[in-house]
């Protein structure tokens, strides 16, 4: 038998009730083969006006091949993405006993690998269009060539030690299902970990939705699609964001034949409805696209997925498909770490809000970075939202403002599409007086030239100030121009200050001067965001 404090021994076990006092008794029997009884009980005195009584609680748990070594640390960092990986390193320079806690796989290298498929895709098309230009192609795909390559970037990623999980000791590092069961007191697998802070990094999972439960066996996501040998005739995707967007173009420049449902009318990260439109005719040349589908069943025919809905027409169409891709969005993993006994808010629906600034939730010692916070983020944001989450969780309780870089999303389709700084939805929620500059890329000289000359950039600029606020993009090399745009925004950079930089021509990037020029040359004529015209 062995005994113990009430926090030290603790495992986890079937049927046991969380302690709900700190000060108590452990009692252990080991049975041999790794199995072990533990007894975990809890004793207060409670005053009255007439007597001492003491009162308590028993957890009791049966545990198969017994718990390791308990820890105690400074910071706990749970996840293995992009924003654990930041968190760690940016605590363990604070505060040396700083753990990981690998509770899930990293999709990192299942990121870059998505791009591959994009590239290749991409390589069919342009050898498809070198006609143009004089020069006669004959292209033949290779679906299971493809996917090969595919694996094969992969395992190359694989074999590689993503940004800094290299250097990470293994003593620094513990792998295991994990829930809270106090605050700053985790389980995992069996093993416990006390925390002074605690930082929450697990990512997101993909949303399928309800509707969808009767074809779950022809159902893939973006991690199936990665995981296929060889390519499907056909495929349905439901949803218009970034996965259905840049998997449903490529599948069909591989010869796949595509259809992709949206609902509400979104595409991709766009808002501007100008951007949206011209975005959407350049895509629909070469995908069938409805941003608002009427989608009437969806149900099994044989190993197929037959499809019933309605055109733009409102004439009834059926269609069946080797595979439903379901793209309608992601969903934070926070389901099964017990957060609310870790003494973090959660709202109603299972949300938890983070300080965008910060990264603490309410007034705990928990923090979110991340695809766990409900607005989403992409790499980078991950990444700095990670660094001030570590470093926050590192200095707790001193928690202070953390540097926040411009906003940035990129979507790899063709015509590319950038959000940079604000979009034109968050100017119209904060009543916001702009000047709107615009440049078609249908006659831009160097667009034209390569037969790149589809989409439409539209930059926002402060009324008063000249100040650029933001733009929204669907154009070639949109990558590059949302760059540019988000440093000038990150620097507060006006127009004037931008037309002082350097346009080489031809170049992409002289479609934003002649926008600026545009602007500026109309006498910054005023416009409400909200009332200008789409």
């Amino acid at each position: 038998m062995k005994r113990g404090d009430g926090v030290r021994h603790r495992a986890r076990g079937w049927g046991g009730v969380p302690l709900s006092f700190n000060l108590g008794a452990s009692f252990t029997w080991w049975f041999g083969m790794g199995v072990r009884l533990h007894i975990l009980g809890s004793f207060r005195k409670r005053l009255s006006s007439c007597d001492t009584q003491a009162c308590g609680r028993i957890w009791i748990g049966i545990v198969f091949m017994g718990a390791g070594q308990d820890r105690s640390v400074d910071v706990a960092v749970v996840g293995c993405g992009a924003a654990a990986l930041a968190a760690f390193h940016a605590a363990v320079e604070i505060a040396e006993r700083t753990i990981l806690i690998k509770s899930s796989p990293s999709d990192l290298n299942r990121t870059l690998a998505g791009k591959w498929l994009i590239a290749a895709a991409a390589a069919a098309h342009d050898a498809r269009g070198a006609r143009a230009f004089g020069v006669r192609t004959t292209v033949t795909v290779d679906g299971q060539g493809v996917m090969n390559g595919v694996r094969e970037e992969l395992d190359r990623l694989a074999d590689s030690a993503p940004f800094g999980a290299g250097t990470i000791a293994s003593h620094q590092q513990i792998e295991g299902p994990v829930r809270f069961i106090a605050p700053g007191v985790l389980d995992v697998a069996g093993t416990l970990v006390r925390a002074r802070a605690v930082v929450v990094a697990k990512g997101a999972e993909p949303v399928i939705p309800p509707g969808l439960d009767c074809v779950r066996e022809r159902i893939v996501v973006h991690d199936d699609v990665l995981a296929w040998t060889d390519l499907p005739d056909s495929v349905v995707i439901f949803g218009a964001g970034v996965v259905g967007l840049e998997f449903g173009q490529a599948l069909s420049r591989l010869g796949v034949r595509v259809r992709i449902f949206g609902r509400g009318g979104g595409l991709g990260p766009l808002t501007d409805p100008r951007v949206r439109e011209v975005a959407a005719l350049a895509l629909g040349t070469e995908v069938p696209i409805e941003l608002d589908a009427r989608v009437r069943s969806v149900r099994l025919a044989g190993q197929r997925v037959l499809v019933e809905s309605e055109d733009p027409d409102g004439h009834a169409r059926v269609e069946t498909f080797d595979y439903a891709l379901v793209a309608v969005g992601r969903r934070p993993n926070l389901s099964d770490l017990d957060l609310n006994r870790g003494g973090a808010p959660v709202e109603e629906g299972g949300r938890v809000v983070a300080d965008p600034m910060t990264m603490r939730v309410g007034s705990s010692n928990v923090f979110l970075a991340g695809g766990v916070r409900p607005e989403g983020s992409v790499f980078h944001e991950e990444a700095d939202e990670g660094i001030i989450a570590g470093t926050n969780a590192a200095r707790y309780p001193d928690v202070r403002p953390g540097p926040r870089r411009s906003r940035l999303q990129i979507v790899f389709t063709d015509p590319q599409i950038a959000v940079a700084g604000e979009s034109y939805e968050d100017l119209i929620d904060h009543d916001a007086r702009v000047v709107t500059s615009e440049v078609r890329f249908d006659e831009q000289g160097r667009s034209r030239i390569i037969r790149k000359n589809r989409g439409i950039a539209r930059m926002y600029a402060d009324e008063h100030s000249g100040r650029l606020l933001g733009a929204e993009i669907a154009g070639p090399r949109a990558e590059n121009l949302g760059h540019l745009l988000a440093w000038a925004h990150q620097q507060s950079l006006t127009m004037d200050q931008m037309l002082e930089m350097p346009f080489f021509h031809p170049s992409f990037e002289e479609g934003i001067a002649t926008a600026l020029l545009t602007s500026r040359a109309a006498n910054r004529s005023t416009t409400f965001v909200r009332h200008s015209p789409a």
